[in-house]
């Protein structure tokens, strides 16, 4: 025989005083982050929940643009979510990578394609990814950097993207000699420029240091 059906009276029903509250949050990070996958996402959510973890949630929501396709990979708010998780550790494994890449339920595919841009070990170096999944998104070396200042930035949204002149450096050397058209004659040139701005700035690139200056270097 089937057992009988228990009916609760509403006091003896006990809710948690945390999960309204949990679950709120919850929701908000999914609507924010707009997860293709969000089961997937969900138990990638709480897991690092959990555990104390930067969380796999956006800044806030990316609104397509009408020419864009709403499957399109890795975007700005993304990249900026897996800087957060992973910028800490400077190094990471690539296996912890394309975990975090799967967890914002990322094409594995373009994942592999960045990963082929250089000749990375079973350990990268995380301003390197960042530095090529803004080429990715990019499509020109300064709109590259300008998505890193974005990124980078302690500057509130809309302001200068400032970043230090050293993290610049880098970034851009590092994209100049991976793209392997750019004479390094021209970047030492292009990066002395910026360092002579820089240094009337406390050290620090701002967005119209480069993108309001002629440059052959696009």
């Amino acid at each position: 025989m089937p057992l009988p059906e228990t009916t609760f009276c509403a006091q003896q029903i006990k809710i948690p005083p945390e999960l309204p509250d949990i679950l709120k949050q919850f929701t908000k990070a999914a609507i924010r982050t707009q997860p293709h996958d969000v089961l997937q996402w969900a138990a990638a959510y709480f897991s690092a929940l959990s555990k104390g973890e930067p969380l796999p949630v956006k800044e806030r929501i990316e609104m397509p643009l009408a020419t864009e396709k709403t499957d399109a990979g890795l975007t700005l708010g993304l990249l900026k979510v897996l800087h957060k998780q992973l910028s800490p550790k400077g190094m990471v494994t690539v296996a912890e990578l394309k975990e975090k890449w799967k967890h914002l339920c990322l094409p594995e595919e373009q994942l592999e394609a960045i990963l082929q841009l250089d000749s990375f070990g079973e350990e990268v170096e995380w301003m390197k990814i960042l530095a090529l999944g803004c080429s990715v998104l990019g499509g020109s070396l300064l709109s590259s950097m300008k998505h890193a200042c974005e990124i980078l930035t302690k500057d509130p949204e809309g302001g200068a993207a400032r970043i230090p002149f050293e993290t610049f450096s880098f970034l851009y050397s590092y994209l100049a000699g991976i793209d392997g058209e750019i004479p390094q004659k021209e970047t030492e040139a292009f990066l002395g420029g910026i360092k002579e701005e820089a240094d009337r700035q406390a050290g620090m690139v701002l967005l119209r240091n480069f993108l309001t200056q002629p440059s052959t270097l696009f």
